[in-house]
Parts: C-alpha cells; structure tokens; sequence
C-alpha cells in the first residue's frame, strides 16, 4: 500500500463530486440503476453489512441508502479523476452499509457500463483498495461529503467504534445459530423443522 495518499481538498473534490452526481442521475438509464439496487434484495445477504444498521429493513432502508451510495461513489470518482487514477487515492473509507449497497450498484454491471460511457465518469470501487469499517467522522470522505451535501444520513453513517461495537453484537448474535465468524462460515447440516 502507498505509505501516503494525496488527495484533493475537500472543498474541489465535492464541487467535483456534486457535478459526477448531476451527470449520473441525468442520464437516461438512472432509473433502471437506481430500481435495480432496489430489487436486489432476495438474494443479497451480508452478515455484516447491512445486518449494522439498527433495524434494518430491504423493503424500508433501501430507497434512502442508494442515494447514500451513490454519494460516495460520486466522491470516489472525483477523487480517482483528480489524482490522475490513484485507485489507492480514490477508495476513500466509506460505512459498511453504504458499502454494501455500492456492492448491489456495482452489481448493475451493464447499465453501470453504459452510463460510465455515456458521461465519461469512471466509477471507482476495488475491494483489494479498500478499509472496510474504517470511515469515520471528520475524516477526509467526512469532509468532501459535507462540503457537498450537508450532513450525513447517521442511520447508514456511524464511525469506526460503533461500527466495531455492532458488528461484535451481531456476530454474538450469529453464533448460537451455527453462523460462525461474522458468516465466513456454517455449522454442518440442515435441519428442517417438521
């Protein structure tokens, strides 16, 4: 990993990252991205991730946690455009959650293809980059996402020691029902109730 990371001032970085939020949610197809995140809760389980956010709810949570995502994908792709494509730069630390659901955006692979074309933007997220669990308030993805947007939506937005304190309580959680290091593995067989 690079020992220190240049990135942009805040302020640049969300003027940028207002105008990449703009230009995504103008093209014709941001509709159909914004739906399919949206859909993409049958099959899409963290242990983890969403499980942090108090009470969560696909049916509820995931209409406000898109915009979430979109936001720091937005600061991402600023950054990375501003650094001449510093990946390293440009995985800013994001909230687990809001992390989870740039996994569900990302996983709009082809219209995530065809609106990088249409406007440009190259879209940022490499998991070998990231710190997960590592975004915190006041930090610098803290910083550019106030400097664009005001505050941040604290039911997906929580720092590192929260972060940590939750995820201890749901692998507590886990545990008892054979879910083992925070889902990374299961206890044998299935048992199915008669």
């Amino acid at each position: 990993m690079i020992a220190t990371l240049v990135r942009p001032a805040p302020e640049k970085a969300a003027a940028r990252a207002r105008e990449i939020l703009s230009a995504i949610e103008a093209d014709p197809e941001f509709e159909r991205l914004r739906t399919g995140c949206a859909k993409y809760d049958k099959d899409w389980q963290c242990f983890t991730g969403y499980a942090l956010v108090d009470g969560f709810d696909v049916e509820k949570d995931t209409v406000p946690l898109f915009p979430e995502a979109l936001r720091a994908m937005a600061i991402k792709s600023a950054v990375y455009e501003m650094t001449d494509g510093d990946e390293y730069a440009a995985e800013v630390p994001v909230p687990v959650p809001v992390d989870e659901m740039i996994h569900a955006l990302a996983a709009q692979f082809t219209v995530l293809s065809r609106v990088q074309e249409r406007t440009g933007i190259k879209f940022v997220h490499a998991t070998d980059r990231e710190e997960i669990g590592g975004w915190d308030y006041g930090d610098y993805t803290h910083q550019v996402y106030r400097a664009a947007w005001g505050p941040v939506n604290e039911r997906f937005w929580f720092g590192k020691d929260e972060t940590a304190k939750r995820r201890s309580a749901v692998i507590a959680k886990y545990e008892p029902l054979g879910i083992r290091d925070g889902g990374r593995s299961f206890a044998p067989g299935f048992v199915m109730a008669s």
